[in-house]
């Protein structure tokens, strides 16, 4: 019996570990979103006016050489105070909101002035991206992949075990892409810095040993 047990192998454990890896790269497009926010009792005037001037913003950007315009919010709500508990009717508010993507970074600037002097009152939104993000993801994935592999390395050694260098199993979490933060408007020729875009990949890897 003693001897049947000592040929038999031994048993193989494993070891669970994450691995996290994360590329920085500056973004290549912007996507800005501004338009006109109308309002007044007369909705079929205001409507008009706000056609007007949205118009006016899409004839300066086209002049520009900003082709990649789309209407992204049109919205019409009515407006309403209380006084005293009273509801009062103040008329409707007209909102059009234009989304405009470019991938020159130096006219986000410029962008913005020349609708804000078109008329534009409304600057919702301004936000990096990558054109090509699934390249930079397969970057970070690979680097998490050999983080959990230098994590059962480094246990290997501390506990003196020999581990399998090739992973069992690999599951792939979620990702994560972390923009730049917002940017700052000034009055006069509006500066942009768009900072850097994080994108991070996730594992969770098992070893054998």
């Amino acid at each position: 019996m003693f001897e049947s047990f000592m040929n038999e192998p031994y048993p193989l454990r494993s070891m669970t570990l994450t691995g996290q890896g994360r590329v920085t790269s500056d973004p290549d497009v912007a996507v800005i979103r501004l338009g006109v926010q109308s309002s007044g009792t007369d909705l079929a005037v205001i409507q008009s006016q706000n056609a007007q001037i949205s118009q006016s913003i899409l004839d300066a950007l086209q002049r520009m050489g900003i082709t990649d315009i789309k209407t992204f919010q049109y919205t019409i709500d009515k407006i309403y105070d209380y006084e005293n508990g009273t509801q009062i009717d103040r008329g409707y508010a007209v909102r059009n909101i234009l989304e405009i993507k470019t991938g020159d970074m130096e006219l986000i600037g410029e962008i913005i002035d020349t609708a804000v002097n078109a008329g534009a009152n409304l600057v919702d939104l301004i936000s990096f991206e990558m054109a090509n993000p699934d390249l930079y993801y397969q970057q970070a994935l690979n680097l998490a992949v050999m983080n959990a592999i230098e994590k059962a390395r480094s246990i290997s050694r501390n506990l003196g075990i020999q581990v399998d260098p090739i992973p069992r199993s690999i599951v792939e979490n979620s990702s994560m892409i972390r923009p730049p933060q917002p940017f700052q408007r000034e009055m006069a020729a509006t500066p942009i810095v768009p900072g850097n875009v994080e994108i991070e990949a996730f594992v969770t890897a098992e070893f054998q040993y």
